[in-house]
């Protein structure tokens, strides 16, 4: 059985790449209290020692305004940590799967969706940590995969975490009854974490490079959210419950999409996002 290294395994994603992968590997899964990614002999030691095939480096400090606020910590964790297992992997020959984003096409002027072969111009710090830490991979790795993500969503589940995300927000802000506004000029994917792990096996056997993943959304943010209604049976509730707004990014939209050509010419197929909410919402027999 191969081996994966884990990092993260206490979040939103890690937690639930163990519950569905664990069959398929032997997970050494760390968390920030078992590795501490900053200090390199640590990483050294650890990778050294286990020998995995593959490292899935998902550990982050992602949270866009404690990233602005506090940029030296966050880099130490984004990018410096990452650099520490670029260089550890090069002793073991495992292949680094780095788990990036959508966010380092934040600051681009042209509208998505965009291409691996676009120019990415991040503007926050956890865009230019994760594409300094890209770029670091990609000079000094024999072998890897960048995967840049969509924001992914789901819903609790037994002992697993849930973090913020459109889907879970959406039903929280129901549960209150209080309008809320929600950008209609504003794009990007939205993934279920399900159908990103259900995929990962075949991921892990990409050819070497960078790679958009995701669901095609191409959706506003304020149809997306009318979208989870409908999907919950509540769509008599918009005009009570959803204002849109025209305001936020109405001079410069925000557009972060992905264009997921060339993992889908290589058999990496998601379904859209509005296909994948439905389903989510159909499988965990969510009402509000």
């Amino acid at each position: 059985m191969k081996k994966i290294l884990l990092t993260g395994s206490r979040g939103f994603f890690g937690s639930r790449f163990i519950r569905s992968l664990g069959r398929d590997y032997e997970i050494i899964a760390t968390t920030s209290d078992s590795l501490k990614i900053t200090i390199r002999s640590d990483v050294e030691n650890i990778i050294s020692a286990v020998k995995p095939d593959y490292v899935v480096h998902a550990a982050a400090i992602a949270e866009t305004d404690f990233c602005n606020k506090n940029p030296e910590r966050c880099r130490a964790v984004n990018v410096e940590g990452t650099m520490h297992f670029a260089d550890a992997v090069k002793k073991t020959g495992s292949r680094l799967v780095f788990l990036s984003t959508e966010q380092v096409f934040n600051g681009n002027a042209e509208a998505g969706p965009y291409t691996e072969s676009d120019t990415p111009v991040p503007d926050t710090e956890y865009g230019k940590n994760k594409l300094e830490a890209e770029s670091y991979i990609i000079s000094e790795c024999r072998d890897y995969l960048i995967l840049r993500c969509t924001w992914m969503f789901g819903v609790p589940s037994k002992g697993l975490p849930v973090s913020p995300n459109l889907l879970w927000n959406t039903m929280q802000m129901i549960l209150k009854g209080e309008p809320f506004k929600v950008p209609a000029n504003e794009y990007r994917g939205i993934t279920y974490i399900d159908d990103m792990l259900d995929r990962f096996n075949t991921i892990l056997g990409l050819p070497e490079g960078v790679y958009h993943t995701g669901s095609v959304n191409n959706m506003s943010r304020y149809e997306t959210v009318c979208h989870i209604f409908d999907a919950l049976g509540i769509g008599s509730r918009i005009p009570e419950l959803v204002i849109r707004d025209d305001e936020k990014y109405s001079g410069s939209p925000r557009d972060v999409r992905l264009d997921t050509s060339a993992a889908r010419g290589l058999g990496i197929v998601f379904p859209d996002t509005a296909e994948s909410l439905s389903r989510c919402i159909s499988e965990n027999y969510l009402r509000v």
